[in-house]
C-alpha cells in the first residue's frame, strides 16, 4: 500500500491520464517499479501484500482506537487504481496477499521470519522504516529512493553503523519517538536521536522505565515519568507480528507462469506503451514464449553459474519438504552417567573422523562457560554429553575422559571450529590434529553467501535445524543454555555435530571439484589454530594513554568547531544534519547531490566528499566527524573492553566475512583504527607489551602494488621495485613529467592516491573527491598514469573480461569470488562488479600471502620453542609480543617467512621495527 501511495503522488503534479480520462498514475508507477525491482535483482520468489480495505480494523485498532485515526482517506484516483494494480500483479504470477485483522506489515513479517528460518535470503521492499526491526543477517530491506524506481538497500551492517544497536531494538526507538503518521503517541520530549541514545544506554523501553531517575534531560525525564503507559502501548503498536496464520508456504511464491494475454490486455487498455513492451518481454522470459509484436532480447546470464539456456543455477527446483529431526530418522543419544561416558569413550576409538560442537553460556568465547559437548562420526547419528553429567560427574572428569579423542591425529570437523577450540582450550583441552571447518569450507565455495550452520544445512541438505530460540527464547526473558533441560538441549546439540559431519562429506568433494582444496588444507584450516592462539593471547592497552588522548582530541574538536563556524559564517549544531543542511544548501547554496528518504538534502559522507571540491566547509565537517568517531569508537571505548581475568583486549578475527579472503576483526575492530590522520595513528601508542616484553611490528611494504607489478608484468612498475625506487615518487615523476629529484610532496601525495586507487577501479570523480581537487585534474592524472603503466591498464581490463567470461575473479593461488552482476543491465551494479573483478585478484593474493606467513611463523614459534606471541594481524601487518631476549632470534624468522610466503617477480620488502608501543613499532 505504501508503494501504491508513493506511485500515485510521484505523478501528482503531472498525472498520467489515458484517452478515456482514467488516471493511471498509481498503476503505472507501481508496475514500473515492481518490474525494475524484479529485473535488477533477479528475483524469483515474490509476494505483494496489501492492507485489507474496509471498516473491520485490526488488533491495533482494538488496542488503541486512535491508531491511524487522523489519517485522511486515500484519494479517489488511488482507490480506483488498487484493483487494477492487484490484477496486474496477479497477471505477472505474483500472489496478492491480504489478511483481515492484521496489517500488511504483520503478514510480511511472518513470511520473512518463516523463510529466514528455512535458511532463505529475504528482502523486504517498502519505504516503511518500521521494517528495520526485522533486519538480520538474512533479512534485508530495499527502500525506494525519494523519487523514481531506484531502491536503497538497508542491511544489518548499515543499520548498526547508523544506530549502534541491534535491529530488534528499533522497536524501542519507535516506541519512544512515536509516529505522527500512524498516531502512535510515543513519549513527549524524545525524538529519534534522543531515543537512540537512551536505548543505546538502557537496551529496552522496559529497562529505561525502571531507570527514569538516571535520565539527564529534563523533557525526556518528565515524558517518561508521566507517560509510562503510552511508552509501553506505543511499543506494542509498533511491534510487527511475526506469527500471523498465513496458509502459504514461501516456496509457493515462485514467479513462473505469467498470464501473457491478461498482461497484454491490461497494459493496452491502460495505454502503457513502452511499459507494455517491458512487461511482455518479462513474461516471455518466464514462459519461454516470445509474445506477438514484441521481440524478446537475448537473455543475459544472470548468474556466474547459468547454463547455456540462461537458466539460473540458484533455482530452488521442485519443492521438496524440509527434513527435520522428527522426519530425518536421526539417532541422537544423551550421556547421563559415568557408565555411559565410559562406553562412549570406548566406542569413539574406532571413529576415523570426528565432528564435534560445544554448548556454552555465551557467544563470546573468552567469557563462555562449557555447558556440554556433542559428537558425530556417522551421518544421522549424534551424542550429547552435558557438563557436568546428571549423575554428578564433573566437567573436569568428562573432559579428562573425552580429551584424548580431541588431541589425537584424527581429523576434527566442526562449524566455526575456532570458537569451540577456544572454549575447550580455556577449559584445559587444546584440540589438535588436522581440522575441517564446514563454515570456512562454505566460505571458500561461496564467499558472498551467509555461512551459518542452519542456512548452509537448508541450502545443501534441505534440512531445517532446530532454532536456538526454541530452547532459550529471545529478548529480556532469554535463558542461558545452562538453564535448558538436557532432554531438550540434547537433540539440538547432537544435531549440530551430525549436520556438520554431513556437510563435511559434501564440502570435501566440492572443494576438490572447484580446485579450492589446497587453499583449504594449506592456508585456511591451519590458520584456525593460529587465530585461536592470537585471540587468546590478546593485546594490552594503557588506559592512562587513552585518557590523555581523549583530552587532546576534545581540544582538537573544539578547534575544528571554531574553523567550521568561521567557514559557515555562524555557529550551529554540527551534529545536526538538519542545521548542517540549512547552512550548506540554503545559506551557501551548494548543489543538492542526493536526498534522504524524507526528501531532504542528504549530508552523508559521500555527499560531503563531493561537495568538498566546491567549498571548504564540507571537508571540515568530514574531518570533525572522523575525529568524533575516533574518540567514541576507540579512545573512549577500548578501556571498557579489557578482559577482567587477563587484563587484555581479545578481538575476534573472522575468516568468513570479507569475500576477498582478508581477515576481519570485531569486538573490537582493531583493523579499522584510522592511520591516515595523526590522531588516528596516536591510538596505536596505547597498545603496549606486557612487562618484560617489547612489541615487534612487521609490515609488507607496498605489497599490493608489488603484486600488481607481478600480475601485470608492467616493465616500468617492475623496474621501480627492482631498483628500489620510491614507487610513488617514480610514478609522480613519470606522470608529471619532471625529474625524480624535483618531485614535490604534493605531487608524490597525488601519485600515491593514483597508485592505490587505480587497482581498485577508482574513477576520475572518485579521485577528485579523495584529493579534493578539480575533476579535470583528476581525469588527467588517471590518463597520464595509464600511459605511464600501459601493461597495468591492459591487465585490469583483462581481469574484467576474464570475470565476464568465467563469472568469477581469482587470486594467484585460485581463491575465487563470484561476480554475478558482471553482466547486469543496471550500470551501477555492473560497475561495482567490474571493480571487484580488478581488485579481488590483487587484494585476495595479498590476503593469501600474509595468511601463509602467519601459519609458517606460528609453526616455527612452536617447533623452535620460542615464547614470542603473535598478537595482531592488520591487513599487511603482523604484530608480536616479544621477550627482549628473543628479539634477535625473531627478526630473521619473521622476515624470512613473510618474504618467502609467496614469491613474486619483484622483490618483497618487509618493514620491521621494535618498540615499547605499537605506534613506534609500526
Amino acid at each position: 500500500m505504501a508503494l501504491a501511495y508513493r506511485s500515485h503522488f510521484i505523478f501528482i503534479s503531472r498525472p498520467l491520464i489515458n484517452s478515456k480520462g482514467q488516471n493511471t498514475s498509481a498503476t503505472y508507477g507501481f508496475t514500473s517499479a515492481l518490474l525494475k525491482l524484479i529485473e535488477d535483482n533477479n528475483i524469483e520468489h515474490i509476494a505483494v501484500v496489501f492492507d485489507v480495505m474496509g471498516a473491520g480494523g485490526t488488533f491495533r485498532d482494538e488496542m488503541y482506537p486512535e491508531y491511524k485515526a487522523h489519517r485522511d482517506p486515500p484519494p479517489e484516483d488511488l482507490l480506483a487504481n488498487l484493483p487494477i494494480i492487484k490484477d496486474m500483479v496477479q497477471a505477472l504470477d505474483i500472489p496478492v496477499i491480504e489478511r483481515e485483522g492484521v496489517e500488511a506489515d504483520d503478514v510480511i513479517g511472518t513470511l520473512a521470519r518463516q523463510a529466514e528460518a528455512d535458511g532463505a535470503e529475504v528482502v523486504i521492499v517498502s519505504p516503511d522504516k518500521d521494517f528495520q526491526q526485522l533486519i538480520t543477517d538474512r533479512i534485508t530491506m530495499l527502500r525506494p529512493a525519494y523519487r523514481g524506481e531506484e531502491f536503497d538497500p538497508i542491511t544489518i551492517t548499515k543499520f548498526k553503523e547508523k544506530y549502534d544497536l541491534d535491529p530488534i531494538q528499533f522497536i524501542d526507538i519507535l516506541a519512544l519517538m512515536g509516529d505522527k503518521a500512524d498516531n502512535v503517541p510515543g513519549v513527549h520530549g524524545i525524538g529519534e536521536k534522543g531515543a537512540m541514545k537512551l536505548i543505546q544506554t538502557y537496551g529496552t523501553v522496559e529497562n529505561l522505565l525502571e531507570h527514569v531517575d538516571e535520565v539527564k534531560g529534563k523533557r525526556a525525564k518528565e515524558g517518561l515519568t508521566n507517560q509510562r503507559k503510552e511508552a509501553l502501548l506505543s511499543k506494542a503498536l509498533v511491534t510487527i507480528k511475526t506469527d500471523v496464520e498465513v496458509d502459504l508456504d514461501w516456496h509457493a511464491l515462485k514467479q513462473s507462469r505469467p498470464d501473457t494475454a491478461r498482461i497484454d490486455m491490461l497494459a493496452t487498455e491502460l495505454e502503457f506503451g513502452n511499459l507494455r513492451d517491458r512487461l511482455l518481454r518479462k513474461a516471455a522470459q518466464l514462459t519461454g514464449e516470445a509474445p506477438a509484436a514484441v521481440e524478446a532480447p537475448a537473455a543475459e546470464p544472470a548468474s556466474p553459474k547459468a547454463d547455456a539456456s540462461g537458466a539460473l543455477s540458484f533455482d530452488f527446483g521442485d519443492y521438496a519438504p524440509l527434513k527435520q529431526i522428527e522426519t530425518a530418522g536421526a539417532d541422537y543419544t544423551i550421556v547421563r552417567n559415568a557408565s555411559m561416558l565410559e562406553e562412549l569413550a570406548n566406542t569413539m576409538k574406532d571413529a576415523v573422523t570426528i565432528a564435534f560442537d560445544t554448548e556454552t553460556t555465551s557467544v563470546n568465547q573468552m567469557m563462555a562457560s562449557l555447558v556440554g559437548l556433542s559428537f558425530s562420526w556417522e551421518a544421522g547419528q549424534g551424542v550429547y554429553i552435558p557438563t557436568p553429567l546428571p549423575d554428578g560427574t564433573s566437567t573436569e572428569s568428562v573432559l579428562e575422559k573425552l580429551g584424548p579423542h580431541l588431541v589425537d591425529d584424527r581429523l576434527k570437523v566442526g562449524h566455526n571450529l575456532k570458537y569451540d577450540i577456544t572454549v575447550l582450550a580455556r577449559h584445559g583441552v587444546r584440540v589438535k590434529g588436522p581440522l575441517f571447518d564446514t563454515m570456512v569450507a562454505h566460505y571458500l565455495i561461496a564467499p558472498d553467501d551467509q555461512h551459518s550452520l542452519d542456512g548452509v544445512a537448508r541450502k545443501y541438505l534441505n534440512y531445517k535445524m532446530v532454532p536456538i530460540s526454541d530452547l532459550i527464547g529471545t529478548g529480556k526473558d532469554q535463558l542461558s543454555m545452562r538453564d535448558v533441560p538436557i532432554d531438550k538441549a540434547g537433540p539440538y546439540a547432537a544435531e549440530d555435530a551430525d549436520i556438520s559431519y554431513q556437510l563435511y562429506r559434501l564440502f570435501e568433494e566440492e572443494l576438490a571439484k572447484e580446485g579450492l582444496d589446497k587453499i583449504a588444507q594449506e592456508i585456511e584450516f591451519p590458520l584456525i589454530d593460529v587465530l585461536v592462539d592470537v585471540e587468546m593471547t590478546g593485546v594490552r592497552v594503557d588506559a592512562d594513554t587513552l585518557a590523555a588522548q581523549s583530552e587532546k582530541i576534545t581540544a582538537d574538536l573544539d578547534r575544528y568547531e571554531k574553523e567550521i563556524y568561521e567557514a559557515a559564517g555562524e555557529e550551529f549544531k554540527i551534529g545536526s544534519t538538519q542545521q548542517l543542511g540549512r547552512i550548506l544548501f540554503e545559506k551557501l547554496e551548494l548543489p543538492v547531490i542526493a536526498k534522504t528518504p524524507k526528501g531532504k538534502p542528504s549530508t552523508r559522507e559521500n555527499v560531503l566528499s563531493e561537495l568538498a571540491i566546491e567549498h571548504p566547509l564540507p571537508a571540515l565537517i568530514l574531518d570533525w566527524r572522523q575525529l568524533a568517531k575516533l574518540k567514541s569508537t576507540y579512545v573512549d571505548s577500548l578501556g571498557e573492553l579489557i578482559h577482567p581475568e587477563t587484563g587484555r583486549i581479545h578481538t575476534n578475527f573472522s575468516q568468513t566475512v570479507a569475500a576477498t579472503g582478508r581477515l576481519s576483526s570485531n569486538s573490537p575492530n582493531l583493523q579499522n583504527i584510522p592511520i591516515r590522520t595523526p590522531q588516528g595513528r596516536e591510538v596505536r601508542r596505547a597498545f603496549v607489551p606486557t612487562p618484560g616484553n617489547l612489541l615487534m611490528a612487521a609490515d609488507y611494504v607496498q605489497i599490493e602494488l608489488r603484486i600488481l607489478a607481478h600480475m601485470s608484468g608492467d616493465k616500468n612498475l617492475i623496474k621501480a621495485f627492482e631498483e628500489k625506487q620510491d614507487v610513488h615518487t617514480t610514478t609522480a615523476a613519470l606522470v608529471f613529467k619532471v625529474p625524480i629529484e624535483e618531485v614535490t610532496r604534493d605531487q608524490r601525495r597525488k601519485a600515491k592516491e593514483v597508485n592505490y586507487g587505480i587497482p581498485y577501479g577508482i574513477s576520475s570523480f572518485g579521485l577528485a573527491q579523495r584529493l579534493r581537487c578539480p575533476f579535470n585534474e583528476a581525469k588527467e592524472l588517471i590518463e597520464q598514469y595509464q600511459k605511464t603503466y600501459p601493461s597495468v591498464s591492459q591487465f585490469l581490463a583483462r581481469q574484467v573480461e576474464d570475470a565476464r567470461e568465467k563469472g568469477y575473479a581469482e587470486t594467484l593461488l585460485g581463491r575465487r569470488r563470484y561476480v554475478p552482476a558482471i553482466n547486469a543491465r543496471n550500470r551501477n551494479e555492473r560497475s561495482a562488479a567490474e571493480r571487484i573483478s580488478v581488485n579481488m585478484p590483487i587484494q585476495g593474493t595479498q590476503a593469501d600471502m600474509i595468511k601463509i606467513a602467519m601459519v609458517r611463523i606460528q609453526r616455527r614459534l612452536q617447533t623452535e620453542g620460542l615464547e614470542s606471541k603473535m598478537i595482531l594481524q592488520v591487513h599487511d601487518e603482523l604484530v608480536f609480543s616479544v621477550p627482549e631476549a628473543e628479539v634477535d632470534r625473531l627478526k630473521p624468522l619473521v622476515l624470512e617467512e613473510m618474504i618467502q610466503a609467496l614469491p613474486l617477480d619483484v622483490p618483497i620488502e618487509v618493514d620491521l621495527n621494535v618498540a615499547d608501543n605499537w605506534l613506534d613499532a609500526h
